[in-house]
């Protein structure tokens, strides 16, 4: 396993991109993605020789990360990427680890499966087995 992003609740993700783009100098790599069945709005951020950064926005009340953004947001998850994602979350699970999410298709990998696991320690981990993104923007932006 390897680490894909670090994926970050925002407040609003046009106000996480300027705060990214300024202050960190990381550049917008994909589209705005909406993922219908976690109530999120994503973007990936990417800086040469830095981790990809995935800033999450709820779309509504009933999002996942709705509580964290009204308090300012923050670290959500770190995302580690598997060619047998099946497998390392069953090793995960036999670990010990909950799953707080069970694979399903996720609109931010082009409808890859991801699943999410409790690692203890105040942390999500997020499971992909691709390394695709959706709606890659052109070089240079």
């Amino acid at each position: 396993m390897v680490i894909d992003h670090i994926g970050i609740v925002a407040k609003s993700l046009e106000e996480g991109i300027e705060h990214w783009e300024r202050i960190f100098r990381y550049r917008q790599m994909t589209e705005i993605v909406t993922n219908t069945r976690q109530r999120v709005r994503v973007v990936f951020l990417r800086k040469e020789g830095s981790p990809l950064i995935k800033l999450i926005e709820p779309t509504d009340a009933d999002s996942p990360v709705y509580q964290a953004a009204r308090r300012g947001g923050g670290l959500h998850h770190l995302c580690f990427r598997s060619e047998d994602m099946p497998g390392e979350l069953d090793r995960l699970k036999e670990a010990g680890l909950r799953v707080l999410a069970a694979p399903q298709p996720g609109e931010a990998f082009e409808n890859e499966d991801i699943a999410f696991v409790w690692a203890g320690q105040g942390l999500n981990i997020e499971l992909i087995g691709t390394d695709k993104k959706a709606g890659i923007l052109p070089e240079g932006r």
